[in-house]
């Protein structure tokens, strides 16, 4: 049998719930196909402050460098909201991307047909259907730049720096060309070519690298269009490739018109397998110790796991399948209920996709 070593971040909020409910899905899966995981829990962000002091222990650092891949759940919460931006629970995610040299978030979009009712977009939009793959450059760009404060001409001013070098910006992009091929063939690359030095160098290598993919579709889109674009037509999109900023808010946007930001799983990953997976959505406060979040996206994040981290295929499509089974089923947390008074808890949710793994009727 084979056994891999998973490191658990937690975190803060809904985290420990919704990891939770991965493992035991991940325990589900890995009895079926034979393959089983050794856990290891690991402090970051404001468990960890409270802790010791600080977002991201060098044990946890170590830790899941020693692991074969790593599960996060989220990070953050008012409680630390006044802290400074250095040791705010956050940093710690800029920190162990870093660390551990992920420098490709890819994140799914995908619009399930269960869920058209849930979508925001027009009927007849949301009707057509969309399955984006968002590939974000993760290690570069205006959020680790050159930052700080300064006497300016007006008074105290804030600065934040953009740069991008030749070799972060040909990386992800042959990223995105891969990734394309496995797919529809096509790749939207975002920038803001019209202002930026670091989009129109993004824009030009962009194009360098596309020569030698002749059999791939290309696009160039500015990130303002892009914005009006996923909401007028996403279905036109398959692969989009774009810094880690327009990245950032991209996705965000993508995952609210696939009904609920809870649905969105994703991958970091660096030049090897091991990588980290977590959802896009936040630690939710405001729920968190309720048992209302929805499990969905960390399920499909152990999901992606089990594909790009350890290339058990069969493993990670029966996740996937139960997931829209139950869903097909008419099961819904409150987040994608749609104005329904019956909805599961975290809990329920979970209970119903192992019952789906198991091969019964739900």
């Amino acid at each position: 049998m084979k056994t891999y070593k998973i490191g658990l971040l937690k975190g803060d909020g809904i985290g420990p719930e919704i990891v939770e409910s991965a493992v035991r899905v991940l325990e589900a899966v890995g009895k079926k196909h034979g393959v089983s995981f050794v856990f290891t829990p690991y402090l970051i962000g404001g468990a960890a402050i409270d802790a010791c002091g600080q977002p991201l222990p060098q044990e946890t650092v170590e830790g899941c460098l020693a692991s074969d891949s790593v599960l996060l759940g989220a990070v953050g919460g008012p409680k630390w909201d006044g802290l400074p931006g250095n040791i705010r629970p956050e940093k710690a995610l800029l920190g162990i991307r870093a660390a551990m040299g992920l420098f490709t978030n890819l994140r799914p979009a995908k619009l399930y047909p269960a869920l058209k009712n849930a979508c925001p977009l027009r009927e007849d939009i949301a009707a057509k259907g969309f399955d984006i793959m968002i590939v974000r450059e993760l290690t570069g760009g205006i959020y680790f730049g050159d930052r700080g404060y300064r006497d300016g001409e007006y008074g105290e001013e804030a600065y934040d720096t953009e740069r991008y070098s030749r070799m972060e910006i040909e990386r992800i992009v042959r990223v995105a060309f891969e990734t394309a091929r496995k797919r529809r063939k096509k790749v939207t690359s975002i920038d803001k070519a019209n202002v930026l030095e670091t989009s129109r160098l993004w824009r030009k290598i962009f194009h360098e690298i596309a020569e030698q993919y002749p059999d791939v579709e290309i696009a160039d889109m500015l990130v303002d269009n892009a914005a009006m674009q996923l909401v007028r037509d996403p279905s036109q999109f398959d692969v989009i490739v774009t810094s880690n900023m327009f990245g950032d808010i991209l996705s965000d946007e993508a995952s609210q018109i696939t009904g609920s930001i809870g649905m969105l799983p994703s991958a970091s990953l660096n030049d090897g397998k091991r990588g980290l997976y977590e959802p896009i959505h936040g630690s939710a406060p405001d729920i968190a110790g309720q048992n209302k979040a929805n499990p969905i996206a960390t399920v499909l994040s152990a999901a992606m796991m089990l594909l790009y981290a350890f290339d058990e295929r069969a493993a990670s499509d029966d996740i996937v399948t139960a997931v829209d089974k139950v869903l097909q089923a008419g099961y819904r947390t409150a987040d994608i209920a749609n104005g329904a008074t019956m909805y599961l808890s975290t809990s329920e949710m979970t209970d119903k996709i192992i019952q789906s793994l198991s091969g019964e009727k739900v």
